[in-house]
Formats: structure tokens, sequence, C-alpha cells
């Protein structure tokens, strides 16, 4: 990596066109306070213009455990509290899923609450086997925040999701790939590796024809067919004026790998 910054609760590094989000507060499961909502932000908005791909990963054995729960026990005001950690925490998740580049997570040990919300916003997610996903909210008494119930319902349907947060449940790894919350597994000691491998094969494509594909893909359950194929036709136009299009489409006819830029 040839540059390296720590903001309060959150890393960065530079590894060629990867630009990589890391989260830094190991000793509380990278557990979601105001200050690292902010650093998260602050991480997403200084992406080096010219980096192709985020991959976001988390600080020790467990990715992101959910929101901090001894900083809501401490707060005089609980419901002002949480109400503002909610907000910043969903600037997080909006800018994560508007990001210009496609967004590459891999996660590992413990998911739960608002940090399942914040996977189900990246484009692409590689989970170690041993990864628990759990929503955590009914233990708290809360309902959820953060995207996690659109990720759920999103990738496991309404019946499964319901199941898995009314009753306080666990999802683990294997399960979640099968339903989509996740697209690959790993062996858990090959996490950093294969997840670093996947950010740097999307940052050799055409990330802007990515782009066109995450917002149709993401958008499909929601429209209807004739929507689909308007925008569809709409975006293929766009990309074929793209000079993404011009390499990929010369170097098919010259027979050798594309350079995309």
């Amino acid at each position: 990596m040839t540059s390296s910054a720590t903001t309060r609760r959150v890393s960065t590094a530079r590894d060629g066109d990867v630009w990589v989000v890391t989260l830094d507060r190991p000793e509380a499961g990278n557990a979601i306070d105001l200050a690292l909502a902010d650093a998260l932000v602050r991480a997403l908005d200084d992406r080096p213009a010219d980096t192709r791909t985020v991959l976001l990963l988390g600080a020790g054995p467990r990715f992101c455990v959910g929101g901090d729960v001894q900083g809501m026990a401490a707060a005089d005001d609980r419901a002002a509290f949480i109400g503002a950690l909610a907000d910043r925490w969903h600037d997080v998740v909006r800018r994560v899923v508007g990001c210009p580049v496609p967004v590459v997570a891999g996660v590992q040990g413990a998911v739960a609450g608002a940090g399942i919300g914040l996977v189900g916003a990246c484009d692409l997610v590689v989970a170690a086997r041993a990864t628990k996903f759990r929503p955590a909210y009914g233990a708290i008494g809360l309902s959820p925040d953060g995207g996690s119930s659109w990720a759920l319902a999103r990738t496991l349907g309404a019946p499964r999701a319901l199941e898995l947060m009314l009753t306080n449940g666990t999802l683990g790894a294997a399960d979640a790939h099968l339903f989509g919350l996740v697209g690959r597994l790993v062996d858990d000691e090959a996490l950093t590796t294969a997840a670093t491998e996947l950010a740097h094969q999307v940052a050799a494509g055409p990330v802007r024809a990515m782009v066109r594909t995450r917002g149709l893909v993401r958008r499909a359950a929601t429209t209807t067919l004739d929507a689909q194929l308007d925008e569809e036709a709409r975006l293929i136009v766009e990309s074929a004026g793209d000079p993404e299009s011009a390499e990929g489409i010369a170097a098919f006819v010259g027979k050798r790998p594309p350079g995309f830029a």
C-alpha cells in the first residue's frame, strides 16, 4: 500500500487503484458510535478520485457488532442519542450505496445490527466461513436501523427476514451465502487476501459500466419490466459512448486484454 492514515476509529490506505477503508475500533468489536460514523463518512468522502474501487474491512476478530450499546446506556437522553447515531450512520449507508465506484466488503467474526445494513449496501461481499450475522435489535428492545431491514428483506425475503429479526436469531455464513446476503465464502485465514484480490479485479474492469449495472440490479425489484427495459436502453447507449466501451470492443476485436481507465 502506498499511503495510509488513521482518523479516529477508521483507517484508510491506498493500494494502487483500491481505496482501503478499515473500521478500526477492534477493542470494541468496531461498535458504531458517532466518532466512528463521522470518521467513516470522511473516509468515503476522501476517496482519491482516481481510485477505482473501495475495499471495506474491519480490524480485529469481528467486522462490526452494531451500535455502541455502552454509549446508549450512558446517554442522558437515550432517544436523542440513538436518533443522532442512526441519522449519521444513514449518511454512511447512503454514501456506500451511491459511491461513484464499486464497493467490496470483506467481513469476519460478527456482523450485527447496523453492521448488516452496511454490508447490505456494498456491491460485493466476501465473508469468512465462521462469520455470524445477527440483527440483535430485539435483544435490546429496538427496531432496526442502518438499512438492515432493507438488506435482509431484499436478500432473504420477508418471511425469513422476519423470522431472523423477531426471534433475535443468527444467520451463519453458509446460509448468508445461500440466501444472497454475501456473494463469496472463503476460509477465515484467507479473508483479507481474497477480498483484496477481488477489489483489484473489480478495479481493473469497466467501473463506470459496473456502476450503471449496480443501479439496474438494485432497481429491478421495484420497477416494471417496461420501465426496466427503458432504463437498460438508456444506460447501454450511455455506456456505448463511454471510452470504456471503445476500449472493451477494440480489445475484443484485437484479441487482447482490455486496459480500462
